[in-house]
């Protein structure tokens, strides 16, 4: 089989919220030739497909951007790129505007002004998020999109990025784009980790379960430098529904109590995320959960305004009170921790980048939930990094840093081994249970108590590498079976660098994201910034020094 070759000046790997808002910049400020890889429809990828009813980061009244940096750090006890965080603050409120722009419903006061959940979080009917964004990016005819486009791996060309290979899920067709610049915006690792709902629940999780850290690895394989996978992400989420607890517990400043009504949180002014989660884990740990949010005796109108609110984030919440009679209003909302994820816009995991988004592989970019160093950027941050990725591809371009593809010479692609016409594999399911299972049980997840110790790290890691000698001799017939194939192959290297990372750190710096049990405190000695590189099959790492939001880093 053939493969198609496309060229074009700038690829944008993933058609989510920061692809869209990416292209539609570059088409605004150049002439450049954008290309979408999407292995989605546009219209409904990435983790906003079901919508969301908050944009939460947001430059409230009385709130600078400094101040914004500042609390992402207090957040994370200084272990971010503040330098990072603070350009995306500068333009979190441009973000929320276009999203105005282009149809989006934001709720406004009596006087015009937006309607705040919190001092950075502005409420909106979020339903059409990617709907909207999507039809931008349809109706611009300088922008391409390349719908159930699998992108595999990306080709290099003397220590230079000049564009992917992928496959079509539906025709079977081959392709390799070539692109002068190629901009990484996929998501971040969902399905590492054995979920709260396992089996045919087991798409009930916190973050999108098709988005599987294929970004992330496709950097890996190319050598590109990682940063903090150390710092997972664990939400704190409605029972069963893995809903949202933010809407009800910044709405209504409600309690977090335990199964004997005490408030665990009583006595700690400004809870920062991974306290409400710290101590709820604590709470159940100990035997006095299950645990809840106060919601019992809330009045009618406050009751119908959640009802609403969950129909644009998370529909089976609002749809589960109505069905069982258990409103909020006559019982408290049960809540748990989530499996672990690995997510930039969250956290800080991903790519390691320079202030204008360059990560260490010339002609390659990142930005929103693959970008690292970032944390608590959410939808506006992502968007906001994607243009600053996009300006600086711009530049690049008009200033020659990057030449055109036009000429370059690459080796002739050919099909991947793993697909022939005579199977020889194991049950794919099964594989993907056995690498949750060790994940689960062995670093650090909902079993444990989000602990891991040295030993069970080995373990995993152990455990990692004989599926991936699996996968390695495993061969399918079909391009939908080569991509499960490969979403199992790039969730383990994933798993793998994550593994490296905890290790690393010897101390425990964020409760339950990183709860070392042979190392429970925080020690000094970790101020830094725990990085990787992933090179023939291991995962070799290295620390750097904290930058500051006044410093230009440049790698």
């Amino acid at each position: 089989m053939a493969f198609k070759t496309i060229t074009t000046d700038l690829l944008i790997i993933g058609g989510g919220t920061a692809g869209c808002y990416g292209a539609k910049v570059a088409t605004s400020k150049s002439g450049l030739s954008v290309v979408i890889a999407e292995k989605s429809f546009i219209k409904r990828s990435g983790c906003l497909a079901a919508g969301v009813n908050a944009l939460n980061a947001y430059i409230g009244p009385g709130e600078t951007p400094e101040s914004h940096t500042d609390y992402v750090s207090r957040e994370f006890d200084g272990i971010i790129r503040e330098d990072l965080v603070y350009s995306i603050a500068k333009r979190l409120n441009e973000s929320t505007e276009y999203l105005e722009s282009i149809g989006l419903p934001i709720l406004k006061n009596e006087n015009g002004t937006y309607a705040m959940r919190g001092k950075r979080s502005v409420k909106i009917n979020g339903e059409n998020i990617k709907p909207l964004m999507a039809k931008e990016v349809e109706n611009d005819n300088h922008i391409s999109v390349l719908e159930r486009m699998y992108i595999y791996e990306l080709i290099q060309s003397n220590d230079r990025i000049v564009g992917a290979l992928g496959f079509d899920l539906g025709t079977g067709q081959f392709y390799r784009i070539m692109a002068t610049a190629t901009l990484v915006t996929t998501g971040g690792a969902a399905g590492l980790y054995k979920p709260n709902n396992p089996g045919e629940q087991g798409h009930k999780m916190w973050y999108s379960p098709f988005n599987v850290g294929t970004g992330y690895a496709l950097g890996m394989k190319a050598g590109a430098e990682m940063t903090t996978f150390e710092m997972r992400f664990i939400a704190l989420r409605i029972k069963n529904t893995i809903a949202p607890t933010g809407t009800i517990a910044q709405s209504l400043k409600t309690l977090h109590i335990n199964r004997y009504g005490d408030d665990y949180l009583k006595g700690i002014s400004k809870p920062t995320t991974i306290d409400r989660l710290r101590l709820t884990v604590k709470e159940e740990k100990e035997g006095r959960g299950p645990c809840y949010l106060k919601t019992e005796g809330i009045d009618g109108q406050v009751e119908l305004d959640l009802y609403k609110a969950y129909l644009n984030m998370a529909p089976s919440q609002t749809m589960t009170w109505l069905a069982s009679g258990k409103k909020p209003s006559a019982f408290n909302v049960p809540i748990e921790g989530t499996e672990p994820y690995i997510v930039g816009g969250h956290g800080a995991a991903g790519y390691w980048v320079d202030t204008s988004r360059r990560t260490t592989i010339t002609g390659l970019y990142a930005a929103g939930d693959v970008s690292g160093g970032s944390p608590k950027k959410y939808v506006t941050g992502c968007m906001a990094e994607a243009a600053i990725a996009v300006e600086t591809i711009i530049d690049d371009i008009t200033k020659s840093v990057i030449d055109p593809v036009d000429g370059i010479k690459v080796n002739t692609p050919v099909i991947p081994k793993h697909l022939g016409e005579v199977e020889k594999h194991m049950d794919l399911i099964d594989l993907e249970s056995q690498l949750q299972a060790l994940m689960d049980q062995y670093a650090g997840g909902i079993s444990t108590y989000y602990v891991y110790s040295m030993n069970g790290l080995k373990q995993a890691r152990e455990g990692l590498e004989e599926i991936l000698s699996i996968i390695d001799k495993t061969v399918v017939s079909k391009p939908k079976d080569l991509m499960a194939l490969y979403d199992i192959r790039d969730r383990a290297m994933v798993g793998l660098t994550v593994i490296a990372h905890l290790g690393e750190r010897k101390e425990t710096r964020w409760p339950c994201y990183q709860s070392n049990e042979a190392y429970p405190n925080k020690d000094e000695g970790f101020e830094c910034y725990i990085n990787s590189i992933y090179l023939d099959g291991h995962v070799h790492l290295l620390r750097r020094p904290l930058v500051e939001k006044e410093v230009f880093y440049e790698h």
